[in-house]
């Protein structure tokens, strides 16, 4: 049977919370995948909103292509697989994601959000767009929602 135990670089690529990675820290080793699984679940039930803010500063803004490579280097490389739809958008779509993530920061106070693999970029605008009515704390919820996922095909990476 493998034990999986991942080091402290590996959990910031999965997530950028300071608290979820030190909480890994001390659950490890795994013993299997689900158990890799079950203590990420607990680690995130641990985050308040301080941490989850911590955990999407690590994203890169969807739509800004100039951020991926400029910015987060930590994560580039999966963020810029997460986001290849997006390589392949139209100027204009580009632009109101730009523009909309911008007005999404203003009104919430942190970046858009969202699961982008196997996503189109136009379906991440619909997205963008219909979560720009909600209140602050459903989109912290969605949010913390989408980091999990996001995180959860990261963990992939390294089982």
């Amino acid at each position: 049977m493998s034990q999986y135990t991942l080091n402290r670089a590996q959990l910031a690529q999965i997530c950028s919370s300071q608290v979820w990675q030190r909480s890994m820290e001390l659950s490890a080793p795994f013993e299997n995948q689900k158990a890799l699984r079950d203590a990420a679940n607990k680690a995130f039930d641990l985050l308040e909103e301080h941490d989850w803010l911590e955990a999407f500063a690590g994203h890169p803004m969807i739509g800004d292509l100039s951020t991926l490579q400029a910015k987060y280097a930590q994560a580039k490389e999966l963020s810029k697989e997460e986001q290849s739809s997006v390589q392949h958008a139209s100027q204009d779509t580009l632009v109101a994601l730009l523009e909309l993530n911008q007005q999404y920061v203003k009104t919430f106070g942190f970046i858009f959000i969202v699961c982008a693999t196997n996503k189109s970029a136009d379906e991440m605008l619909r997205l963008l767009k219909s979560r720009l009515t909600n209140s602050r704390n459903t989109e912290l919820l969605n949010a913390a929602k989408e980091q999990r996922a996001i995180s959860s095909i990261r963990m992939e990476a390294y089982v």
